[in-house]
């Protein structure tokens, strides 16, 4: 409807336009009065809602549309227009600021009307002289400044007009964050924080109650529209996801309203951001109500957080317990006591004080068509027995914005002026210099508060948290409950103190509202598929990873040597394992390994003690206490394979036991040869024995361990093994053990070993029919099958074993083949000596030798 006022008005301008020339400065249209005025030397225009509506006029286009008739007198305006009063009174009786000169004041009434505001502001700037004046148009302009709209729509719609001209206008309650915009509104200043800064703390504030998933009302209109978006780009950020995002508005029908009803009530979240204006609001409530939606917690913006007619209207509990921002409370010492002085109205506005004195009072000054309950205005009541929306001062920080607009106007012409003890001049200035002065001003109010534009032409923004509370007597109040201020850190913008809200239906604790719940320590987020990213499922976290904080959004690795505990929430050090002396394997290897020790130690005692007896010199003495010498070693070598690997212990536990075992295999391959030799000496004639005796015995075991000592050599310069951490075995744990450092080297030492002992056992199996009495060699023959089994079973069990049963297999093997060469070569004659000692004879050893 507005737009259709507007256009018509537009196409009469360009009738009249054309009928004239255009030189010269025309009024268009029908002029417009201020609701309230008074001259000065230099001018401030006001433009405010002193209706909250107008009547609906014929629009058939036969006939020019009559007058705007306004109705629903807004008691705010009204106490806006005190504070501007207020402000020029107490400038123009100053001596330190423009002395000299007086400020007027032209206030005019919107109707709530973005068309009437354009008019009015046009009016400001050009006046209203409705004849042709054959002046130039470049006149200065009428006002020097406009203080207003208080909405949005209206202001934006302002803006755009007198921003070509230069204008200055500064508004006390416009806050779309549009407005911030210099390239589209380059005139456009603001006392009242922009919705910039009010929704990231509305955002934040969300945020910091935990509420995730959350629901969105908004005026259809340039405020509700912009500080939603602004709203959800914030929330967006701090991982916030609104379920429904509804725009309203009072002309909406019947049916659309009805299907955000439904959307509401289906939802599943608790919480409701509504970015409203109060008349917005208003009808809401009472639609909700008539539908039985109660029982959410409502978040709101400063349009209606801290309104006491709408609170009050609040019969039915549909806002209990709101939560939201609020203008930072300020002070203007004696604003209040002249708000509530009605005389300045008076005084100044003849033709709108008789509406606003019925409306304040509630009477009539004409009784026709009024009804006969409806007392009858003296002109004496009196304001003290009131309590409507005018006597309300709850909006003082807004009354200070509008008295800081004023002020800002006033200091910047001080300066303009070159004002010191008097004003030389009562020239208005140029209003693009002034514009310029005016965006740079800075000043203290007499109670001490700073007043400044940023680049944006905004203040900075600080907020009071208001809660709705109900007292005893059923009676909303409106509690501070914390506050933002954004030019602190981040970290410390928002303050709240939890304990002192009251939340929706009287509960003390904060309501929830999440689409899904947090996911706890050890699982991680997953976004269910075509759901926001507050939905989600808690995936517990793979082995080896952990999430160690709530709602995390993927888990983390654990480090290599650590792995993640059963619940998933810490990284815990890796079991390392080992062959140990105190576990019951390593102790019962170590018990093995001494007694075959101590077993080797008790037969070479026995044979020391038996040396002179035939069977101890005929086994050949001093190779048999060698070999025993050096299967005592092989049982101790055992030992270097228990315990945590070290860089030693790695290097000694491989050639200790390679050239160890090389020279217990030598040992045994010499007796064997001396075997051989011996039976071959017993032949007439033969004298081999002077070719294998005691020294070329010792040379051939010293010759086949120097073999092994220099595969040994080659094999630690070259590679030597070290301690290392297996990780790839096990996740869970980690094998220490010693790396081969060359696999060659270790398969060439094995293989050493398993070369003699495969010589040692053909020779020794060669000889196992000689005469029994003397030949040890089918003893040679069993204790080198039971190596050779030993070892060849050894290599599949080692290349299959896991973690420290490696290291007990090869143990094994060492054991199994060391006991096997003891018992089957020293066994024997022990039972002999000790058993069967008359056995023990020369005869006895020579008795059964025959040579065919």
């Amino acid at each position: 409807m507005e737009h259709i006022f507007t256009l018509l008005h537009v196409v009469m301008a360009i009738l009249n336009f054309s009928r004239t020339n255009g030189t010269f400065c025309s009024l268009q249209g029908e002029p417009v009065y201020p609701q309230l005025s008074k001259e000065g030397d230099i001018m401030v225009g006001a433009i405010l809602p002193f209706h909250s509506g107008w009547e609906i006029t014929d629009l058939s286009y036969s006939v020019r549309p009559p007058p705007v008739k306004c109705t629903s007198l807004d008691f705010r305006a009204f106490q806006f227009s005190q504070s501007l009063i207020y402000a020029i009174e107490e400038i123009n009786n100053s001596s330190s600021l423009l002395p000299g000169v007086s400020l007027g004041y032209k206030i005019y009434d919107t109707c709530s009307s973005v068309a009437m505001g354009v008019r009015e502001a046009m009016a400001l700037v050009n006046g209203n002289e409705n004849s042709d004046l054959n002046e130039p148009c470049s006149k200065p302009t009428q006002a020097q400044a406009i203080i207003g709209e208080t909405y949005s729509s209206a202001s934006i719609a302002i803006a755009n007009s007198v921003g070509p001209l230069g204008v200055p206008m500064i508004s006390h309650y416009s806050t779309c964050e549009c407005l911030s915009d210099k390239r589209k509104y380059p005139t456009f200043l603001r006392t009242i924080p922009s919705d910039y800064y009010q929704s990231r703390a509305l955002a934040e504030m969300v945020k910091h109650f935990g509420w995730t998933w959350v629901g969105a009302i908004r005026t259809d209109d340039a405020y509700g529209n912009s500080g939603m978006a602004a709203f959800t780009e914030a929330a967006k950020q701090l991982g916030i996801c609104l379920e429904y995002s509804l725009a309203f508005y009072r002309t909406f029908s019947e049916e659309k309203v009805l299907r955000i009803i439904q959307q509401i009530k289906s939802s599943t979240s608790r919480v409701i951001v509504g970015f409203l204006d109060t008349w917005e609001l208003e009808m809401l409530v009472h639609v909700l109500f008539e539908h039985n939606v109660t029982g959410y917690q409502w978040v709101g913006t400063e349009a209606w957080i801290i309104n006491p007619a709408l609170a009050k209207l609040d019969k039915y509990n549909i806002l209990q317990g709101s939560i939201g921002l609020a203008i930072a409370k300020t002070t203007v010492t004696g604003i209040k006591d002249f708000i509530l002085d009605i005389n300045p109205l008076k005084s100044v506005g003849s033709g709108i004080f008789t509406e606003f004195w019925e409306a304040l009072f509630q009477c009539t000054y004409t009784k026709p068509n009024v009804s006969e309950d409806t007392p009858v205005c003296t002109g004496k009541e009196k304001l003290s027995g009131v309590e409507n929306t005018f006597t309300d001062l709850s909006l003082m920080p807004i009354f200070s914005n509008v008295y800081k607009g004023i002020y800002a106007v006033a200091h910047t012409l001080h300066d303009l002026l070159g004002c010191t003890q008097t004003c030389p001049t009562k020239k208005q200035p140029d209003p693009l210099t002034f514009l310029q002065h005016l965006k740079s001003v800075n000043f203290k109010t007499k109670d001490g508060e700073d007043v400044f534009f940023d680049k944006n032409g905004d203040p900075p923004a600080k907020y009071d948290i208001i809660n709705w509370q109900t007292t005893k007597e059923h009676q909303y109040e409106f509690v501070t409950v914390g506050l933002y201020d954004s030019t602190l850190p981040s970290h410390n913008r928002l303050v709240v103190n939890v304990a002192s809200v009251l939340w929706a239906q009287n509960s003390n604790q904060v309501p929830r509202s999440v689409c899904s719940e947090s996911c706890p320590p050890g699982t991680r987020k997953a976004v269910q598929k075509g759901k926001p990213i507050c939905c989600f499922d808690c995936i517990p976290c793979a082995e080896g990873e952990i999430s160690n904080i709530t709602d995390s959004i993927k888990c983390e690795q654990c480090h290599q040597d650590y792995w993640s505990n059963p619940h998933r929430d810490e990284c815990v050090k890796k079991e390392i394992e080992f062959l140990s002396y105190e576990e019951t394997m390593g102790i019962l290897l170590t018990a093995v390994s001494i007694i075959g020790a101590l077993t080797t130690i008790i037969i070479a005692i026995i044979f020391f003690k038996y040396k002179d007896t035939p069977i101890v010199k005929a086994n050949n003495s001093e190779l048999s206490f060698l070999l025993l010498f050096s299967l005592a070693l092989c049982f101790l070598c055992s030992l270097t394979f228990i315990g945590q690997p070290s860089d030693w212990s790695c290097v000694l536990r491989h050639t200790a036991f390679g050239i160890i075992f090389v020279l217990c295999i030598s040992c045994v391959l010499g007796k064997t040869i001396v075997v051989l030799m011996a039976f071959r000496a017993t032949l007439p004639g033969s004298n081999v024995m002077k070719w294998f005796g005691p020294p070329q015995q010792r040379l051939s075991v010293l010759a086949f361990t120097l073999i092994q000592v220099l595969i040994c050599v080659i094999w630690l310069a070259t590679s030597p093994p070290f301690p290392f951490k297996n990780l790839k075995r096990y996740k869970e744990k980690i094998i220490l053990e010693c790396h081969l450092g060359s696999n060659v080297g270790f398969w060439a030492v094995l293989g050493y070993i398993g070369l003699l002992a495969l010589f040692c056992f053909v020779l020794a199996f060669l000889a196992r029919k000689l005469p029994d009495n003397f030949n040890e060699a089918k003893f040679i023959t069993f204790s080198m099958l039971i190596f050779c089994a030993v070892w060849i079973t050894f290599i599949p069990a080692y290349v299959s074993s896991p973690g420290k049963f490696t290291v007990a297999v090869e143990i094994f093997a060492i054991l199994a083949s060391s006991f096997g060469t003891l018992f089957c070569i020293f066994l024997p004659k022990c039972y002999i000596i000790i058993l069967k000692p008359e056995k023990n004879t020369k005869k006895q050893m020579m008795g059964k030798v025959s040579v065919k």
